[in-house]
C-alpha cells in the first residue's frame, strides 16, 4: 500500500540537506517484482516493475515528515491545522534534541523502514489546547495549540480578571499567563516554574509570569493543573494593549475582550515508528544519560 508523504523542512542548510537525502531515499524505497503480460497472441513476457511504497502529496498526505526541531513541527502542525486529524506527523531532528523529534539525520534509513510497517491505529496521540478569541465588537476567533498560549502586555503590568468554569478565582496582576498542554508543559511553562505533565493526563496548566503579590495584590501565586472538564477564562482590562500567542505565533492586539482556553478531544497524531517514551524525552533533555 502506497502512503502519501509531505517533507517539512526549515531554512538551516543541514535540514536542508537533510531534506534532500530523505527525499531520495524515498523515491529509491520500492521494491522491484516480476510481472508477466501478453505482450502478443499466444506469447507472453515478463519485465521487472518497481513498486513505490511512498508518494509525494502536498496538498492531503497521510504522514508529514518534520525535519529540524521543535520550532520547525509546530509550523508543521499549524500548516496542516485543520487537517490534523488525518495526518500523523514524525520528526527528524538536525539541531538539539526535541520532545516531538525521534529520528536523527544519520537514521534516514531506520526511519523509512519504520513508516512501511506503521499503522495508522498505533498512532500516538497527544491533546491539543482549544482557544477562543472574543473582541470588543462581538467578532471571535478559534485556534488550536500543540504547546501553549500566552497573554501579556510587554513592558507593562497585564490586569486581568480569571474565571475557572465561570467562578471568578482571581484578579491577576504581573508580566502575564501562560496555559498549557501536557506536552507543552515541557517548554515556555517549564521555564517559568510550571509543573511537567505526562500527555497522557488530560488536563491544561496555567502558570503565572512574573505576578505582583503584597499587601494590596494577591494571586495564587503558583501553577495550576485545570481538569478537562474545566475551562480558563481570562479577561483583560478594557482597552488593554496585548500580545496574546499560539505557540510561536504572535499577535498584537487592541481590542481583545477574552480568551477561552479548554480541551475538546481533539489530539495530534504522531507516527508509532520507534517513538520515544515522553519521561526518555524529559530526562534526555533537561537531566541527560550516564
Amino acid at each position: 500500500m502506497v502512503k502519501k508523504v509531505w517533507i517539512y523542512d526549515n531554512e538551516s542548510p543541514k535540514s536542508q540537506e537533510t531534506s534532500r537525502r530523505l527525499r531520495k531515499k524515498l523515491l529509491a524505497s520500492g521494491t522491484l517484482r516480476t510481472e508477466a503480460h501478453e505482450a502478443s497472441p499466444g506469447l507472453i513476457q515478463t519485465q521487472l516493475v518497481q513498486d513505490g511504497h511512498f508518494e509525494f502529496d502536498e496538498i492531503s498526505p497521510e504522514i508529514v515528515i518534520s525535519i529540524g526541531g521543535d520550532g520547525t513541527m509546530l509550523s508543521a502542525f499549524h500548516k496542516y491545522e485543520e487537517q490534523a486529524d488525518n495526518i500523523r506527523f514524525v520528526g527528524v531532528h538536525t539541531g538539539h534534541l526535541g520532545f516531538y523529534t525521534d529520528f536523527l539525520a544519520n537514521q534516514l534509513d531506520e526511519l523509512i523502514e519504520a513508516l512501511r510497517t506503521e499503522n495508522s491505529k498505533n498512532a500516538v496521540r497527544y491533546p491539543l489546547l482549544k482557544v477562543e478569541v472574543k473582541f470588543d465588537d462581538g467578532n471571535e476567533k478559534s485556534y488550536y495549540a500543540l504547546n501553549e498560549s500566552t497573554v501579556r502586555r510587554g513592558d507593562e503590568t497585564l490586569v486581568a480578571e480569571v474565571d475557572i468554569s465561570e467562578f471568578i478565582f482571581e484578579k491577576f496582576r504581573g508580566d502575564g499567563l501562560v496555559v498549557s498542554t501536557p506536552t507543552g508543559s515541557t517548554a515556555y511553562n517549564k521555564s517559568i516554574g510550571g509543573a511537567v505533565m505526562h500527555p497522557q493526563v488530560e488536563a491544561m496548566q496555567m502558570a503565572e509570569i512574573a505576578s505582583i503579590n503584597n499587601r494590596v495584590f494577591r494571586t495564587l501565586g503558583s501553577p495550576m493543573i485545570v481538569a478537562k472538564k474545566d475551562t480558563i477564562r481570562i479577561r483583560p482590562e478594557i482597552g488593554t494593549k496585548l500580545w496574546f500567542t499560539i505557540d510561536q505565533k504572535e499577535y498584537k492586539l487592541a481590542n481583545l475582550k477574552e480568551v477561552i482556553y479548554s480541551l475538546d478531544g481533539r489530539t495530534i497524531s504522531f507516527a508509532n515508528c520507534a517513538h520515544t517514551p515522553f519521561w526518555s524525552r524529559v530526562r534526555n533533555s533537561f537531566i541527560g544519560t550516564d
